[in-house]
């Protein structure tokens, strides 16, 4: 491509690394769209004549754009109504093995270690490149990358289940909660299982985790006494950022998706989204309406 070449079809090959280092860095797909629209704007507001790397330049404007949006993130996470969970996605990131539960240990590191991390460690760039996005010297970055490397090997199973293995026990999970039977559902939970709902405040889901069996149990029991038995239509069965899951259409007339960690072939963390916010870019992907 020349350099000072990027009509609006050449910008097309680039868009889609763009939007995984946007997304990978926010956990919001509207927003990796409107960061990386941002930088297309930006791109053809730039003299490029002596720009030799566009891809280069436009992964350090997307990341810059990324940073500025995860300052204020963090603020809106803190005053966000019930628990916050990574927008959920259903189409692999080519040559991305984070899962939502790897995204969820990124949260808890800093926009910086977050990015260096990111650009590093997942999509290959070298210490150079990344110094020269996030506009800190290389060693800076190598240490950026370390912490959040730990965060991040902290959070990976211990012992991964195939791609079988992890469909089965979605699908057994799925039945034994919408069936009612704790005895099932008890069988595939660790002891310490945890479930976190985000809601939003857009529609019910509980507003805080869930730690342990017991009170994971006793909350699946309470759900299937008010819905009954079948109350739940399922619409889609497959990976759900990275991570077993389904989206079922609910008797109240909403969507939802439910993501499984798995280790050692037990359920150790259960992700739900209910925000009709954060699943409208998912349903609109699977070409989904609203739940009749």
């Amino acid at each position: 491509m020349p350099p000072d070449d990027l009509s609006p079809g050449a910008f097309d090959p680039l868009r889609p690394r763009l939007l995984r280092i946007a997304y990978r860095m926010l956990g919001s797909a509207a927003e990796a769209e409107d960061v990386v629209q941002e930088a297309y704007l930006r791109w053809h507001q730039t003299d490029r004549t002596a720009i030799r790397d566009p891809s280069a330049v436009l992964v350090r404007t997307v990341t810059r754009l990324c940073l500025d949006v995860l300052k204020s993130a963090r603020v809106r996470h803190e005053q966000y109504m019930g628990t916050w969970l990574p927008e959920p996605i259903v189409e692999p990131l080519e040559g991305d093995d984070l899962t939502l539960t790897l995204m969820m240990a990124l949260e808890r590191l800093s926009p910086l270690e977050r990015a260096a991390f990111l650009l590093h460690d997942v999509f290959g760039m070298d210490f150079d490149e990344v110094a020269r996005a996030i506009g800190r010297d290389p060693a800076a970055c190598r240490q950026l990358a370390s912490r959040a490397r730990g965060h991040v090997r902290d959070a990976r199973p211990r012992f991964p289940v195939t791609e079988n293995q992890g469909r089965e026990l979605a699908s057994a999970f799925f039945t034994a909660t919408r069936s009612g039977d704790v005895g099932a559902l008890q069988a595939l939970l660790t002891q310490d299982v945890v479930l976190y709902a985000d809601g939003g405040g857009k529609t019910k889901a509980a507003l805080h985790p869930i730690y342990g069996l017991e009170k994971n149990l006793r909350f699946a029991a309470g759900i299937f006494q008010r819905m009954g038995p079948d109350a739940s239509r399922l619409v889609y069965e497959g990976k759900i950022d990275g991570l077993p899951g389904f989206i079922t259409a609910e008797p109240d007339g909403s969507w939802q998706s439910t993501a499984l960690a798995i280790d050692a072939g037990r359920i150790v963390a259960i992700y739900i989204t209910r925000n009709p916010d954060k699943l409208r870019a998912l349903l609109r992907t699977l070409g989904l309406e609203t739940p009749s």
